[in-house]
């Protein structure tokens, strides 16, 4: 007979009768006992006796891994006696004999107009929850300038020096190499008629205008507004927000409101330094390329490129950093759960920064050409 103790490790001593079952047949001490019994070698007889008597406890984990193996000795062709079993246990073998697990129905299909109404419910819940926090923060923003000693210039300044000082390398570096390359593709073009000098307007107006305002808030949105998010993300999953709400700090007016104020100070300011480092670039470019100097190109520059340019640019600056810090916060306040959790907001806080930002710039677009600007 092959003897299972629970409560150790598993003896088998196979004879012609069966087996022999000790120990606690419980949860806790169920173990591996399920391996260990498809191990045991087949019994040689036909009638095989299953004897309990050595059993101490028995719940229904340990029910159903008996009536699990009792059924499979019973399809090889097994017939199976229980034998000194306690009454209670035998009773409680007789009640759950019969027993069969139900199969789970199978899952439903879903059909693909019902995932895309799903999908488009998830966008507009998530626009809706948006436009619910851009409502909080502006609210907080009201009673800030109500009460300005309600301000905090500390976190405001932090915020200035870490996404507008710490972002003027990459952003010069980027926007000087943009103009480089726009004077350097329009010098064939321009070559070709003889309009050498009107690279200056090419490169004054798309970089005024178009690319260094477009081109910073990328970087920043990358940059700045992903920390944004992560910042806030972990904090969130750290439960230092409910923390804040505990002891009576308004997490939106603590960690919201000065980073959009700061980023809207700091970008209208890189988006100028991006002006700068841009027309320099096609400067010498145009002088490498095109044979126009120093001097000519200033000529041209004060005669072709008037302030409306540079404002429209600069103008874009805030409602770009705006877009970029609310997006950035409302993603680190939607995180949840672990790590994963924001390192998944973070990266949709930028592609969705990113996205507004251009949708942003398309829609002035259309409004400065309708207003004829």
């Amino acid at each position: 007979m092959q003897r299972l103790d629970m409560s150790s490790t598993a003896i088998a001593q196979p004879t012609a009768q069966g087996y022999a079952l000790s120990g606690y047949w419980t949860t806790l001490g169920i173990d591996t006992v399920e391996q260990q019994l498809a191990a045991f070698p087949s019994a040689d007889a036909t009638d095989i006796v299953v004897d309990g008597s050595g059993v101490k406890n028995l719940d229904t984990v340990g029910i159903w891994i008996l009536q699990k193996w009792l059924q499979q000795l019973r399809s090889t062709g097994h017939t199976v006696q229980l034998q000194g079993w306690n009454p209670r246990f035998f009773k409680l073998l007789e009640l759950t004999a019969d027993y069969q697990p139900a199969s789970l129905p199978p899952l439903p299909r879903t059909a693909a107009l019902e995932k895309i109404g799903r999908a488009v419910g998830s966008v507009a819940q998530q626009i809706f929850a948006l436009l619910s926090f851009v409502g909080e923060s502006a609210a907080a923003f009201a009673g800030s300038v109500a009460h300005p000693a309600r301000m905090r210039w500390r976190p405001i300044l932090h915020n200035i020096h870490s996404a507008g000082f710490g972002a003027l390398p990459i952003v010069g570096l980027l926007s000087f190499l943009m103009g480089i390359v726009i004077a350097y593709q329009a010098a064939d073009q321009l070559r070709q008629y003889g309009a050498n000098i009107f690279v200056v307007d090419l490169v004054g107006l798309s970089m005024l205008r178009e690319f260094a305002p477009l081109m910073t808030a990328i970087i920043v949105a990358g940059r700045s507004g992903s920390a944004f998010a992560a910042q806030i993300g972990s904090m969130s999953v750290s439960e230092e927000i409910d923390a804040m709400r505990t002891i009576g700090i308004p997490p939106i007016e603590m960690l919201v409101l000065p980073k959009i104020i700061a980023l809207i100070i700091a970008l209208p300011l890189l988006t100028f330094f991006a002006d700068v480092l841009g027309v320099l670039g096609g400067m010498i470019m145009a002088r490498a390329q095109l044979d126009v100097g120093f001097d000519d190109f200033f000529v041209r520059f004060n005669k072709a490129i008037t302030l409306s340019p540079y404002l429209i640019g600069i103008g874009k600056a805030p409602v770009f950093a705006g877009i970029i810090a609310v997006v950035g916060c409302f993603h680190g306040f939607n995180t949840s759960g672990g790590a994963d959790s924001v390192g998944r907001q973070t990266t949709r806080s930028v592609v969705q920064a990113i996205f507004f930002v251009i949708v942003a710039d398309a829609l002035f677009s259309i409004l400065f050409s309708a207003l004829d600007i």
